[in-house]
């Protein structure tokens, strides 16, 4: 079975260092689920955020199921994520730390079950370092040229 990802950030690894991952269980209601499976999520402007002794998910679009009834849910809503209490208590002492944020990589099936999300501890770039990120990816993308053009 494996993994099967429905959605990933690809903004995330421009915007951002990625300091640490981990996956986490999202809660999700009948027809959420459904969406997740038929990959319906949009994970451009998700965050996750500390409340209440709880890491929450907010902003990550789920679009409304098509054959769902007027018991579909809200495509924005808030959804509660499912850590270990040692990891919450890691996450939220990394997050008090200036300028770390905490966000969705990727939203993905595991084994045909459950649906998880992969999040990521990270901190902003500045324009000069996502220049100096295309820079480096343009350079090793023409020495990699050069050397199948060598062979």
């Amino acid at each position: 079975m494996g993994i099967d990802v429905v959605a990933r950030n690809r903004k995330a690894r421009h915007d951002y260092f990625i300091l640490e991952t981990w996956e986490a269980g999202i809660v999700l209601t009948g027809t959420e689920i459904k969406s997740v499976r038929s990959g319906k999520v949009n994970l451009k402007e998700g965050f996750a955020r500390f409340q209440d002794g709880e890491i929450w998910l907010f902003q990550v679009h789920i679009s409304p199921y098509e054959s769902g009834t007027y018991y579909n849910h809200e495509p924005a809503r808030s959804r509660k994520l499912l850590l270990h209490a040692a990891e919450i208590r890691r996450l939220i002492g990394k997050i008090k730390e200036k300028g770390l944020t905490l966000i969705p990589l990727s939203m993905y099936i595991k084994d045909g079950k459950r649906a998880k999300v992969e999040l990521a501890m990270v901190k902003g770039k500045t324009k000069h370092d996502k220049r100096e990120s295309i820079a480096e990816r343009d350079a090793k993308r023409s020495m990699e040229k050069a050397m199948k053009n060598r062979e």
